[in-house]
């Protein structure tokens, strides 16, 4: 027994039940049953014959066999390990120094270093408790006002779960049928203008109103500088750098420093240089070495058979068979069966085929959920895009000029904050490069990269107690690494790898074991992280198999299709769509929470993408950065009950919700220019993967 009014009924249900207070998954669990139970039932059968029962383990096993949710226990232990292992405090301190004659320097440390320490944990909660214990206090201590303060932790500690690595974008990709690296893709320039208009409001607010953000006096930011670097410092204005290059030529002018001092120190020099070039020198392999097509050239014809006979059964239709169904992006909680009629139709499966946007055909075989990269089928065509080497020939030389105006003007305290900024926030910043990297260039799936951070977390935890075990370990693994590759006749870059792995491995397991029974600090760190990561990753899972069950039942009563055809018969535009559709989830962002919005109510738009010739991937990533208004919106702002837990008591709920209303304001413009130019989300998931 099916009635669409059932299924109307199911969504009221489910949003007042949510409103008082009813765990999500166990709710939407309890609804599937119940009007699931009607649906299947058949006067005059048993109870315990009703199919609900068969739909409930299909489900549920679908979900378990979900590749997509791989990546979250993992992503989730990396982020728990990082904030575990106490490292935002240097962080914050060096940042701090790096930007202390900025206006409203506090605040644009603590919005720089919540965004970049969201990026590599993704976890809101712990981002916006660790800053609220170390930035809120000096904040107010220093006169900065209150709403001021609040909103830059409530908001930056947000932008964790928009820029990749998101836990809230796998969630969409595996209810959609997304792939992953698509949408971190689409995410990244979307999440790093929302960044960008973030600093622009806390500045131009400190610029009008400079009292509500008094600058730091010179005792509070002073560093203090050893005095065998005093005599280093060269002319009037004590410059470092010509010092320094001077005893590296003639090691008698350095003096109380000595030589291995001052090596140090160019060293030190050195890491903005090389990481510079390392940036510039891998976007210019990529570009115009990896991705350029390769010039076909002249081979015999016994050669180019096999080419062109996979061109010709590319461009062939091809059968539905199962080997070819294995590799289709599998739907949330979707479970493998012969017949399509008798499984019941899921609420964001309809029209997935027929999108034009999906990136693929429907002549072709269905696209990975990690695929990252296809194959050109058609004639040679430079990927290089117009005027590149204009743009980087610019953007090497304004690089060159910055480096050489900051290399000029630094004295000794300037170097030592360098070193402080070289300690705290390059280790994390190659950590999450390369989770990123190795993502969006099609190296590795989202679930290994997820493992490479996860490895890479622990070795960083382990390098705060041990460090000088932990390099003798990573040189000796990775000297195991490279003698492998070189046994094996590798290409140097893969023994380049193969000696960065054996080196991470080593340098973490080796005095991770040897230090785990006499050091209870890592020992407690290891196991609140393992026992969070598993309590994070059963809630999503339960999540998960709540909503594959509600959205199947709700299917089966017929509620899609009579949405769906009350949608069509609006007759609106795709823009009148795109508005219709972020404006709900913009109001639903006040009540609810975003994975409640993303399981129950985004599988209701997804299957009228199609209709309205709406890139999937665009849609998707306009939710993600309107559901930083969930955070951000009372009632259940839950940044505000975070940061309100670690407050001190005369900062009231109000005022710091006052101070996130903004930034709400400024997701609204992110989502406009995202409106107004498609191009800031799409152009970078098409070129490295394709349309």
């Amino acid at each position: 027994m099916s009635d669409p009014s059932f299924g109307l009924i199911m969504l009221g249900l489910i949003v007042v039940a949510i409103m008082m207070g009813y765990p999500t998954a166990f709710t939407l669990m309890g609804l599937g049953m119940v009007f699931g139970f009607l649906a299947f039932w058949i006067p005059g059968a048993h109870w315990y014959d009703n199919r609900v029962f068969d739909l409930i383990a299909q489900r549920t096993y679908g979900v378990m066999t979900n590749d997509t949710l791989l990546s979250v226990p993992l992503f989730v232990f990396m982020g728990y390990v990082m904030e575990r292992a106490a490292l935002v405090d240097r962080m914050f301190h060096s940042v701090q120094l790096a930007f202390r004659r900025v206006p409203a320097s506090l605040a644009v440390t603590t919005l720089l270093v919540c965004a970049f320490w969201g990026i590599a944990s993704g976890i809101v909660g712990a981002v916006v408790v660790l800053m609220g214990v170390i930035a809120l206090r000096p904040m107010l201590k220093a006169g900065y006002d209150i709403k001021l303060a609040a909103g830059a932790i409530t908001a930056g500690g947000t932008l964790g779960i928009l820029i990749p690595p998101s836990v809230m974008l796998i969630v969409y990709a595996a209810v959609a049928g997304q792939s992953i690296v698509k949408l971190y893709a689409a995410a990244m320039l979307p999440g790093f203008f929302l960044t960008f208009l973030y600093l622009v409001y806390i500045l131009g607010w400190a610029i009008i109103n400079p009292k509500i953000a008094p600058k730091l006096s010179p005792d509070e930011y002073r560093v203090a500088v050893p005095e065998s670097l005093r005599g280093l410092e060269r002319g009037p204005k004590r410059r470092i750098v010509p010092g320094l290059l001077a005893a590296l030529v003639r090691p008698s002018l350095a003096g109380a420093a000595g030589y291995r001092t001052v090596l140090a120190n160019l060293a030190a020099v050195a890491v903005p240089v090389a990481l510079t070039v390392g940036t510039l020198g891998t976007t210019w392999w990529y570009v115009v070495v990896y991705n350029a097509p390769e010039v076909a050239a002249a081979a015999p014809a016994s050669t180019s058979v096999a080419p062109a006979a996979k061109r010709a059964e590319s461009a062939a239709p091809v059968p539905a068979t199962p080997s070819a169904k294995e590799e289709q992006p599998q739907e949330l909680g979707s479970a493998a069966t012969t017949e399509k009629e008798e499984q019941p139709q899921e609420l964001g499966s309809a029209g997935q085929s027929e999108s034009p946007s999906t990136g693929r055909g429907t002549d072709g075989p269905p696209e990975e959920m990690t695929s990252v990269r296809e194959v050109p089928t058609g004639p040679a065509a430079s990927k290089v895009p117009a005027h590149f080497y204009a743009w980087f020939g610019g953007f090497a030389a304004f690089a060159a000029l910055i480096l050489l105006f900051y290399f000029s003007r630094m004295d000794g305290e300037q170097l030592e904050i360098l070193k402080e900024l070289i300690a705290s926030v390059v280790p994390l910043g190659v950590l999450t490069a390369v989770v990123l990297g190795v993502i969006l260039f099609g190296i590795c799936t989202a679930t290994e990269s997820a493992a490479i951070g996860a490895l890479g977390a622990l070795y960083l935890a382990v390098m705060t107690k041990f460090r000088r075990e932990v390099l003798w370990w990573s040189l000796g693994g990775a000297i195991v690494g490279f003698g492998l590759g070189w046994y094996e006749n590798e290409p140097w870059m893969s023994m380049l790898v193969a000696a960065s792995i054996g080196g991470t491995f080593l340098g973490t397991v080796g005095p991770g074991l040897w230090h785990l029974r006499d050091s209870k600090e890592l020992r407690e760190n290891l196991k609140q992280s393992t026992f969070l990561t598993a309590k994070t990753t059963a809630m999503v899972c339960w999540l998960f198999v709540g909503s594959a069950l509600f959205s199947a039942v709700f299917a089966l009563h017929g509620g899609q299709s009579l949405i769906e055809r009350w949608v069509l018969g609006m007759n609106l535009s795709p823009l009148g769509f795109l508005f219709v559709a972020q404006l709900l989830i913009f109001l639903l962002g006040w009540p609810l929470e975003w994975t409640e919005i993303i399981v129950i109510f985004c599988p209701i738009f997804i299957p009228l993408l199609s209709h309205f010739n709406i890139d999937p991937i665009l849609f998707g990533t306009m939710v993600a950065v309107n559901l930083q208004a969930a955070f951000l919106s009372p009632p259940v702002a839950m940044s505000a009950f975070y940061l309100k837990g670690v407050a001190p008591k005369h900062v009231t709920l109000n005022q710091i919700f006052a101070g996130m209303m903004p930034y709400m304001l400024i997701v609204l413009v992110c989502l406009a220019f995202m409106y107004i130019w498609p191009g800031m989300t799409l152009w970078l998931p098409n070129f490295l993967y394709g349309n």
